[in-house]
């Protein structure tokens, strides 16, 4: 039978795009656009490459943090959509407003937390809102909001005269889509006990965590080689020739195929996880190592739009991985392994500053492909045996 691709009501469906804004606000807007806007900033703030990885290091140990809140609070999801959007937005406000490093750096920090608030808060409200037959589309569809997210940094650094307007913008937009969910969400309702089933995360025994060590290994790497690309991918072509609307119109690529990931979601979840694990992991390793020597723009832009859709691929697989291995325990297990690829984003994004600072960053970017190339050998061998709970048949009956 043919799916529609509605979600019902309209309160319902505007409750799903003010979700998928919130993603695209503090996501594409305010977390992942200091990488965007960085050479800008550097113009402004006397932010050296070296510090500008440790400044992106501890923004990615703040979403952890974010994301921990989110685990511990889960069943609190207004609570986590309030500071979703509080952070995000004061944080891109500080920055905006920052007149050196000392306002700057503790700014993005505290902004790149909003993002780890949001998806968890998002899980608790749509969770509520949908029945089991539309909750995971709904989910899935809040959850694709980073790419257009992207996609709307790069249209505001082309209309808006400098980055502190461009981040000025992102704190409004992200607050009102904040407000938005938080009035369209049904408060007063509960949790299904399925989905209550789905949320669970107390760990309950040890063994669902042994269980993910290889999708833990390769989100640690697949954290550490994107960090090159999120952090410095700009600065690599503007420092490459590029002009700064060339440069901007290749972040919008990565965006753009961050967002094509709608269409290949069929083909791909076909395939075992592991499988499409590795294919998505090379991609990115092809895109970033096509980055490493950026001579001619529109193979940047080429490549730019292979890593957008290769990394949003390679999460979406790491999800799956987790379900096929701990199906009774995916909440818990997709937030471990979201909280190792960030992890892996602020070691790499610390690691890719000292080699700029040192070697250069044509050779930051081709260790980032080999680091790559290591994230999909974890998917490679016997698949482990699946860790199955008393509770697994209730909690996957009842999600589908």
């Amino acid at each position: 039978m043919k799916r529609s691709f509605s979600f019902g009501a309209p309160r319902a469906t505007a409750l799903v795009v003010m979700g998928t804004c919130l993603i695209a606000g503090t996501y594409g807007l305010v977390r992942l656009a200091y990488g965007l806007f960085l050479p800008d900033i550097q113009a402004s703030v006397p932010l050296g490459s070296a510090l500008a990885g440790y400044v992106s290091s501890g923004a990615s140990a703040s979403y952890c943090l974010g994301a921990v809140v989110g685990v511990v609070a889960a069943d609190r999801p207004r609570l986590l959509v309030v500071g979703a959007f509080a952070t995000a937005s004061v944080g891109a406000l500080g920055i905006a407003l920052a007149p050196g490093v000392a306002l700057l750096v503790p700014a993005v920090v505290l902004a790149s937390a909003g993002a780890g608030l949001a998806s968890p808060g998002m899980v608790g409200v749509v969770a509520r809102a949908f029945g089991p037959d539309l909750v995971d589309r709904a989910q899935a569809t809040v959850n694709s909001g980073t790419g257009p997210g992207l996609v709307g940094a790069g249209v505001l650094a082309l209309a808006v005269p400098d980055w502190r307007a461009g981040f000025a913008i992102s704190a409004a937009l992200t607050a009102a889509a904040g407000i938005g969910v938080l009035l369209l969400d049904r408060a007063g309702a509960d949790v299904a006990g399925a989905d209550r089933g789905r949320l669970r995360t107390s760990p309950g025994g040890r063994r669902w965590l042994g269980a993910l060590g290889r999708p833990l290994a390769g989100a640690l790497l697949l954290g550490a080689a994107s960090a090159t690309v999120w952090t410095y991918g700009r600065s690599h072509l503007v420092g490459a020739g590029a002009s700064d609307t060339g440069s901007v119109l290749a972040w919008i690529a990565l965006g753009l195929g961050g967002a094509a990931t709608v269409v290949t979601a069929g083909p791909l979840s076909a395939r075992p996880a592991p499988r499409a694990w590795m294919l998505t992991t090379v991609g990115v390793a092809v895109a970033v190592a096509g980055l490493a020597a950026p001579g001619w723009l529109p193979g940047a832009v080429l490549a730019c739009a292979v890593f957008g859709w290769a990394f949003v691929a390679a999460t979406s697989a790491l999800i799956a991985w987790v379900g096929e291995l701990a199906p009774g325990r995916a909440a818990a297990g997709t937030s471990a392994v979201f909280v190792a690829l960030v992890l892996g984003q602020a070691a790499g994004s610390a690691a890719a500053g000292a080699v700029a600072d040192g070697v250069g960053l044509g050779a930051a970017f081709v260790a980032a492909g080999v680091t790559s190339l290591a994230a999909a050998a974890c998917g490679w061998g016997r698949r482990p045996v699946v860790v199955r709970e008393p509770s697994d048949r209730v909690a996957v009956s009842g999600s589908r």
